[in-house]
């Protein structure tokens, strides 16, 4: 990525982001023209690429700040620092809110990033998924309180169990083909009850 993109105002670099997320959020990677994003962003596209040197270094660059910024809201919002794993969790749905009110279609690119099935760049996210997935989930264990959990428990399979439940309703929105923020957080909050229900140590 050419240096110059970090040159730019950080407002000026905002809105080559959003218009980044915008189009490849409502189209397939192969269906998602440079010119359009330029479009979006104001800018020609010969300055689009002279920011970013081909589309999938910039879609790439999108993921990497999906990831940066998010791990950046959930430190601020101090999720990694809570012993209460669905506390963490609490505070990492209001982290995510004030991240879509900066980039409105972050989580709508996220999920079709993630399903993306072009050859050229799938391999890519998986890869990098995977890697920041286990450095979020180090993190949360780092300071957990296995009392908070019923007794016996396995905590590894409730990790996955969790995981799965997300990534199925995740596929579940995709398919339908209108990801609703809003909805989500009210159906993640539901999760989040229902696992607390089930998991923790009744008091």
């Amino acid at each position: 990525m050419n240096e110059r993109f970090f040159a730019l105002p950080a407002e000026k670099q905002q809105l080559i982001i959003n218009a980044g997320y915008r189009v490849f959020s409502r189209n397939s990677y192969k269906n998602s023209p440079m010119s359009e994003i330029a479009a979006a962003a104001g800018i020609s596209k010969s300055l689009l690429f002279h920011y970013f040197h081909n589309k999938k270094e910039l879609y790439l660059f999108l993921w990497d700040k999906c990831a940066e910024t998010t791990i950046e809201f959930l430190t601020k919002y101090q999720c990694y620092e809570q012993q209460s794993l669905f506390e963490s969790m609490e505070r990492g749905m209001k982290a995510k809110m004030e991240i879509i009110r900066l980039y409105p279609d972050i989580g709508n690119f996220v999920i079709k990033a993630f399903y993306e099935t072009d050859a050229d760049i799938s391999a890519a996210i998986q890869e990098s998924y995977h890697k920041y997935f286990h450095l979020k989930a180090d993190k949360t264990r780092l300071n957990l309180d296995p009392e908070q959990f019923v007794p016996g428990l396995d905590i590894s399979m409730m990790y996955r169990d969790m995981y799965w439940a997300s990534e199925g309703y995740l596929w579940e929105m995709v398919q339908r083909g209108n990801v609703n923020m809003d909805q989500m957080e009210a159906d993640f909050k539901k999760l989040i009850d229902f696992w607390k229900s089930v998991y923790l140590r009744k008091e």
